[in-house]
């Protein structure tokens, strides 16, 4: 049990800062990066406004298209299934909501726990989905990178530790608990440096192609 918890410990304690540290300091250099590509000065005198068309532009490409699902049902549905079921542990489970609330100094209201159970479970299956997809479908499986296949697995074992360590179905609990920090903090420092920088450029690059269309006075 003292191995297990001086392990909790140095997860909670010096690991955590340093991930943390990756993170933001990895993500500030990725977000500066975008920032100082700019653009081009357009002189074409412009049709509309960006900021409205860029917000539209926001909504409409997080909502997919009848044309997209129909393409891609599965990738639709069991995508949006995961991503909302990590959101929801992520940043809804009570432990993390304190968390949060002791890095930024404020928070808002948890979900009751078994709710949160159930969406991290669900997640677990949906991920299980999307890898044997990605295994089963021969396009999928050709062009995929050692990079997504790490992304899944960094992923997965946050979801699947936590889960674990909420029902205490490994022994010790300090080495659960620790194995789920450990996992977090991995996510932590790989994040700005692979696909998962998606999180955070997504909507900004969703942002700018609508307001270069809508300038144009086309819609994106």
């Amino acid at each position: 049990m003292s191995g297990s918890m001086e392990f909790l410990l140095w997860t909670k304690g010096p690991l955590f800062d340093i991930a943390l540290a990756i993170f933001a300091i990895g993500l500030m250099a990725r977000l500066v990066e975008i920032f100082m590509l700019g653009r081009a000065h357009n002189y074409a005198e412009p049709r509309a406004h960006e900021w409205p068309a860029g917000l539209r532009t926001m909504l409409t490409r997080t909502i997919a298209d009848p044309g997209t699902f129909k393409r891609a049902p599965f990738n639709v549905v069991v995508g949006w299934i995961w991503h909302i079921g990590f959101l929801t542990a992520l940043l809804f489970f009570v432990p993390h909501v304190e968390l949060i609330r002791s890095v930024l100094g404020f928070a808002w209201p948890a979900l009751p726990n078994p709710l949160v159970d159930f969406a991290t479970a669900i997640t677990i299956l949906a991920l299980i989905a999307t890898l044997v997809h990605r295994l089963t479908h021969p396009v999928k499986r050709h062009i995929s990178t050692v990079e997504d296949y790490l992304v899944w697995a960094v992923v997965f074992m946050v979801v699947l530790t936590g889960y674990l360590a909420y029902h205490r179905l490994v022994e010790p609990y300090p080495l659960a608990l620790g194995m789920h920090i450990l996992s977090a903090e991995i996510l932590l420092v790989i994040l700005p440096f692979t696909k998962l920088t998606h999180i955070f450029t997504a909507f900004i690059a969703r942002w700018y192609n609508g307001a270069a269309f809508g300038r144009k006075g086309v819609q994106s």
